[in-house]
């Protein structure tokens, strides 16, 4: 997820400069549609796929692995907070001895226990 945004301000700060030195060419008129294309097609767009994409890949570990059940997990940076290290289908970074029930499981076990 930090990959894409330094792109996109990476993206926006080559676009900026780049509109100025173009900005003697053209009339206000127009300058500020090209503006509006240029920011769209070159910053705005890229950024929607690779975010898009990002979650496409991320959806297996959101849904089934043990990560996405423990308190620590951010699901948006797709994160074990406590160790700082991302989860994968295929790795957990506390291989599960850290595990700790979030929010959905004390809910789900204060449920059973009512029963």
């Amino acid at each position: 997820m930090g990959a894409i945004i330094f792109w996109t301000i990476i993206r926006f700060a080559l676009v900026i400069p780049a509109l100025w030195f173009i900005s003697e060419s053209y009339s206000p008129k127009y300058f500020i549609v090209w503006s509006a294309i240029a920011i769209y097609l070159i910053v705005i767009h890229p950024a929607i796929v690779h975010y898009n994409k990002f979650e496409e890949e991320s959806k297996v570990i959101v849904t089934s692995t043990l990560c996405s059940s423990c308190r620590n997990f951010d699901k948006t940076a797709v994160l074990c907070m406590k160790y700082d290290k991302h989860p994968t289908a295929d790795y957990i970074p506390c291989d599960g001895i850290a595990w700790e029930p979030g929010e959905n499981e004390r809910s789900k076990n204060e449920h059973i226990k009512e029963k």
